[in-house]
């Protein structure tokens, strides 16, 4: 192991670099969140999960959680692959969360970090081997959500990107390729650009060569392979944090029901709520986008709210704009959509139960469909991001647009 083989017994919670709460492990492998005192009579305390929003106010009465941690805190957490090599590269297993958020708690999704009560449980120092160090991989101390495998980045001399030793303070995410989807890279940064293109928010992106990449993992290297390297939203430019949540924790589900639970009239209505109708307007607008282009992997995770006051919600940059249909031709929606999940079966009618299920216009709504289906079909003519792709992913993607805009 590379660090203590010794645990914490109790988690402290910063939002914005200060304590709000603590992870207390209970007996049992079970484990309870409380806030501050401080931060529950805070009046303009910042928002850390609209899952603690009550009727009444802040919800401070929560029950312990058995063998995991509550949901907010475990979708902090990588999973599956990336998980699994995180956890071997910090000396630790995979499924014990309260250990592995201790491990990673320094650079975790938006402005929550946590670290231990008591600073005695600092990891320990490489030991010297032979006249010099353990030459085993140093941990990464980062942790990005989900399962692609991805690291954090910066920006070096001359605009070259580094993934620090640690893992620790990049303003950009990695994203490998993957040896199971060709060319995902490429497909992501087209579908990505093709958004921008119509007017969705979507985040700087750049698609470089991995050897062009100081820092990768001698394990990861890929010659000759493209990556998709994304600026990440919950960073400033020039330092600090932006908090952020996606749907699961919203919604206070578990990542492994990311497709399931809720729908996306659900989303539709904490939006209407929270953020208001343009925050709406923009989600029908990445719905249409995600039928058009054939992208069966929008789940719960993959929708988020950011806080740039750190206290009212809007809706994120899109991200995760991956068109699955050319590698899983029957893929369907990640979440049900007015009562329907097969891609090719979204009719007006399923937007017009969307719309009332989430007790919206649809008369509204249904422009915004229209009009959003007729820009992507002029856009994708005419996108040069496109030839990027190989022949199949082109025509698939192709194929996909214009039967679902009829």
């Amino acid at each position: 192991m590379s660090g203590s083989t010794k645990q914490p017994a109790a988690l402290a919670v910063l939002l914005h670099g200060t304590r709000i709460g603590v992870i207390n492990r209970l007996s049992g492998d079970r484990y309870l969140f409380a806030f501050d005192e401080a931060y529950v009579e805070d009046t303009n305390r910042p928002t850390l999960s609209l899952s603690y929003k009550g009727a009444s106010g802040l919800v401070t009465t929560v029950k312990p959680t058995a063998m995991r941690l509550p949901a907010f805190f475990s979708n902090l957490l990588p999973e599956g692959a990336l998980r699994d090599y995180l956890a071997a590269r910090a000396g630790v297993k995979p499924g014990p969360e309260f250990i592995l958020l201790w491990q990673l708690g320094a650079d975790l999704p938006g402005a929550v970090t946590v670290e231990p009560l008591d600073d005695k449980w600092a990891p320990e120092p490489k030991v010297e081997k032979d006249g010099g160090t353990d030459n085993a991989p140093a941990p990464l101390k980062f942790s990005l959500a989900g399962v692609q495998m991805k690291f954090s980045a910066i920006v070096k001399d001359k605009g070259h990107l580094t993934i620090p030793a640690n893992g620790i303070g990049g303003s950009w995410i990695v994203k490998l390729p993957s040896p199971h989807y060709p060319a995902i890279a490429e497909n992501e940064y087209a579908m990505m650009e093709l958004a921008r293109s119509i007017g969705i928010d979507v985040p700087e992106i750049r698609l470089l060569p991995v050897d062009e990449i100081a820092g990768v993992p001698e394990d990861m290297k890929c010659v000759g392979v493209q990556a998709l390297a994304v600026r990440r939203f919950d960073r400033k430019a020039h330092g600090g944090r932006v908090h952020m949540e996606d749907f699961a924790q919203v919604f206070g589900i578990y990542p492994d029901d990311k497709y399931k639970g809720r729908n996306y009239a659900n989303i539709a209505a904490v939006l209407a709520a929270e953020a208001g109708a343009g925050a709406v307007h923009e989600f029908m607008r990445r719905l249409v986008f995600t039928v058009l282009t054939g992208n069966g992997d929008m789940h719960l995770k993959n929708w988020t709210l950011l806080y740039p006051d750190s206290r009212v919600p809007v809706l994120s940059p899109a991200y995760d704009l991956v068109a699955t249909v050319p590698y899983l031709p029957k893929d369907n929606l990640a979440l049900n959509f007015g009562g329907e999940k097969n891609i090719s079966q979204i009719t007006p009618d399923q937007v017009r139960r969307f719309a009332d299920k989430a007790r919206l216009s649809v008369n509204q709504l249904w422009t915004i469909a229209q009009e959003t289906s007729a820009h992507i079909v002029d856009a994708w003519r005419d996108h040069a991001a496109k030839d990027l792709l190989p022949a199949e992913v082109r025509e698939a993607i192709d194929r996909q647009i214009k039967r679902a805009a009829i």
